[in-house]
């Protein structure tokens, strides 16, 4: 008898150098042992160096994906990415009412090399629209800040952060700490509204990497597809982003996560 696996759905951006997006995503959906299906929101042309274009897919090619993917092979849980614009955010939103998987929302912003990743006016629709569905969403320090309307330089204002996100948007929160140099190791702070916890693991030096958000977000989804709980989910993925990390690789004079190393 073949043997069944979950599906796990990643609704994010392409990364035509392959190293973060709806390319990190499906690797990581791979080697943690789910099938991963893919909705392309957005188009990128980029390497790991610097985006130099990006062009959204249209709302109704984006709802046909949509549709293609529940209709045959429905997910047991969902992750986003790279979402871009407004319409895009509303035409998800808008598709996963009232759907009972799980939702993962990485609230990309802003690339490693300084690219804006979301359009101006979207953060208004991310916030009203697709956080108050979402199970768990995996702000960056920088990100963080944006969504909490709060400075943070230190574990008690991620802490503070990661209160104040959950309370405007009722879901489970990781505030990644990857950013704060001054911490003695990477640092996120998860809290889902009842329990904090920190998760902690060694800097690595010496890489200079980007993708690890979609990484992260990734594998906590594809645990969650799995059926692990969410404070279990999160620990798989803090262990998994950091064993990438580790494990990187150099292509020509970058690095690449060591995904299925």
């Amino acid at each position: 008898m073949l043997k069944k696996i979950p599906v796990a759905l990643t609704i994010a951006g392409s990364d035509s150098g392959g190293g973060a997006g709806i390319q990190a995503d499906v690797k990581t959906f791979a080697a943690l042992g789910v099938h991963g299906a893919t909705v392309i929101a957005c188009l990128t042309a980029q390497n790991p160096a610097r985006v130099l274009a990006i062009e959204p897919c249209r709302m109704p090619m984006l709802q046909q994906q949509l549709e293609a993917v529940f209709s045959e092979i429905r997910p047991s849980a969902i992750k986003t990415g790279m979402l871009f614009s407004s319409e895009n955010i509303r035409v998800v939103a808008a598709f996963l009412q009232g759907r009972t998987m799980p939702l993962v929302v990485d609230p990309v912003m802003v690339s490693t090399s300084g690219a804006t990743l979301l359009r101006s006016g979207a953060l208004k629709a991310l916030k009203g629209e697709l956080l108050p569905r979402a199970a768990l969403v995996t702000p960056n320090l920088p990100e963080a800040e944006m969504l909490s309307g709060q400075k943070i330089s230190s574990i008690a204002d991620m802490d503070g952060a990661a209160r104040e996100i959950h309370s405007q948007f009722g879901c489970a929160v990781l505030v990644k700490g990857g950013h704060l140099r001054n911490a003695g190791g990477a640092i996120d702070i998860f809290y889902d509204g009842k329990n904090r916890t920190a998760l902690s693991a060694p800097f690595v030096t010496g890489v200079h990497t980007h993708g690890t958000g979609c990484v992260y977000s990734a594998a906590i989804c594809a645990a969650l597809a799995l059926g692990q709980s969410l404070p279990q989910a999160v620990r798989t993925g803090k262990n998994f982003v950091t064993r990438a990390i580790q494990n990187s690789y150099r292509i020509e004079k970058h690095f690449a996560l060591g995904i299925d190393r």
